[in-house]
């Protein structure tokens, strides 16, 4: 079996970390000015740029128990486009359960910028809406 190239396995370091709400781990992938393209019309889109916004944002999901399973990655030296389920946790927080793909852009073993591709807006929308109201 071929090894893994180095830019996939560096997004499931991310995925691994993410899991686990393991926030250092996280930031230890990253580039310290990232930025995390978030789509849509709710109170968390937007470019979170740099580490700290971005840090920021992990935090909210993972109180929204927002939670991320690979499904497929395609890569090359520059690149990775993975897709993923995303779903809630949380009842507080309401529910979703929906796809997603991410382009992300590496550098130097780094990731320097993501750019979010969700299933369906509107349910993401609705999904973030409606925790931005209960917080």
């Amino acid at each position: 079996m071929a090894e893994k190239h180095p830019n996939v396995k560096l997004i499931e370091s991310f995925f691994t970390a993410y899991s686990k709400a393991d926030f250092e781990g996280i930031q230890k992938v990253m580039d310290k000015n990232v930025e995390w393209h978030i789509p849509g019309n709710h109170p968390y889109s937007g470019i979170k740029k740099g580490i700290k916004e971005l840090m920021e944002y992990f935090e909210k999901l993972n109180d929204f128990g927002f939670k991320a399973e690979q499904i497929v990655m395609g890569v090359n030296d520059n690149y990775v486009i993975d897709c993923h389920r995303n779903w809630s946790t949380s009842d507080t927080h309401g529910s979703l359960n929906a796809l997603s793909c991410l382009l992300w852009k590496i550098e130097g073993n780094k990731i320097v910028e993501v750019i979010n591709f969700p299933q369906e807006q509107s349910l993401v929308d609705d999904f973030f809406q409606k925790n931005s109201e209960v917080i």
